[in-house]
């Protein structure tokens, strides 16, 4: 295969929560490898800040705030996106959130807001630039999803049954809308470090056993999934479609690892 097939020269992306975390990552990944990126996020300072970082790589980008839960800021980032670049090819969906709750004691209204942002709020970026991919007959999506897609971790139920659900999109969304062009696939990743999980990775039973359960021993750097969103985003994944690519150190493979 052609190294050329990965190359994202002339593409452009948005990847919603792409200012922290896994999305930065993905934004800088992506813009390293020849996008054109617009991360995107609701805060401002946030997006200003990795715009910075984008056009320190050299590529282009847009500073607008969005937010995936408000359907109006998704239908103002795209026109704003076809206004300066003419066309989207590639969506990352990374605006997620979670909070740990034991599931007999939560609040309906923090399952309906976890729900809201990570599926549905996934379902609303995708039909909005969806749209255009489908009209233009070409585009790449990529689904942020998790561990949590396809095991259970203890009093984070809305979340897990909010990843699992985007697996089940991805799919769907695949069997719809692949004969028109468009590709949608998804990266489950497993324990990365970030900012927001440092010190409950470290510091707590719980990392402690998230690591144990890691056959790599580690834990995995954002960085480490920026191959799997080249792949997913690019030309050489043109036959791949519906699939959701886990991204672990072993974590699903592993029953007894010592």
């Amino acid at each position: 295969m052609s190294t050329q097939l990965l190359n994202l020269e002339g593409k452009v992306a948005v990847i919603t929560g792409g200012t922290s975390g896994i999305g930065r990552a993905m934004s800088l990944g992506l813009a390293e490898a020849g996008a054109d990126v617009i991360a995107t996020a609701r805060r401002q300072q946030q997006v200003d800040e990795t715009a910075d970082e984008i056009e320190a790589h050299g590529r282009r980008t847009l500073r607008l705030a969005s937010d995936v839960c408000d359907r109006a800021s998704l239908e103002t980032l795209m026109s704003a996106a076809l206004e300066s670049f003419g066309h989207v090819d590639i969506l990352i969906n990374c605006a997620g959130r979670i909070k740990r709750t034991p599931t007999l004691s939560m609040p309906e209204d923090e399952w309906t807001a976890i729900l809201d942002t990570n599926l549905t709020g996934t379902l609303r970026a995708c039909q909005v630039f969806g749209a255009h991919m489908l009209e233009r007959g070409y585009g790449r999506i990529v689904n942020i999803a998790s561990l949590n897609s396809f095991v259970a971790l203890s009093e984070v139920a809305a979340y897990a049954a909010s990843k699992a659900a985007v697996v089940s999109l991805t799919r769907s969304l695949a069997v719809e809308w692949s004969k028109k062009g468009v590709t949608i696939n998804a990266i489950a990743p497993g324990v990365f470090r970030t900012d927001l999980n440092a010190t409950l990775l470290d510091s707590t039973p719980r990392g402690q056993e998230l690591l144990m359960r890691t056959p790599m021993g580690r834990f995995g750097k954002t960085e480490e999934l920026v191959g799997a969103a080249i792949y997913l985003a690019s030309d050489a994944a043109s036959f791949v479609t519906g699939q959701t690519l886990v991204v672990d150190g072993g974590f699903l493979a592993s029953g007894v690892n010592q």
